[in-house]
Order: structure tokens, then C-alpha cells, then sequence
């Protein structure tokens, strides 16, 4: 991965969850950092 890829990605994710902050009231990044959350306890089980 070269330079402008990872600064549009960065840039993008930022936006993002600015746009979930401003419309959301960080519904959206709630939920996913729940599923992360399941999702590291079920790989630490089979680990």
C-alpha cells in the first residue's frame, strides 16, 4: 500500500465516523465495536 491510498483511506474512515457522530449519535460504530468485541472472544475460544 502506497502513501495516497493510505492517507484516502484514513481520511475516508474518518469521515465516516464523523458522519455516524453527527447523524447516527454513534449508533452504527456502537454496534460494530459489539460485533469486534464477539468476534475476539469467539477467535480467543477456539485459540
Amino acid at each position: 500500500m502506497n502513501t495516497p491510498i493510505s492517507i484516502g483511506l484514513g481520511l475516508m474512515i474518518v469521515a465516516l465516523l464523523c458522519l455516524d457522530m453527527f447523524f447516527f449519535n454513534w449508533g452504527g460504530t456502537i454496534f460494530l465495536l459489539r460485533k469486534l468485541s464477539g468476534l475476539i472472544e469467539w477467535m480467543a475460544f477456539w485459540r
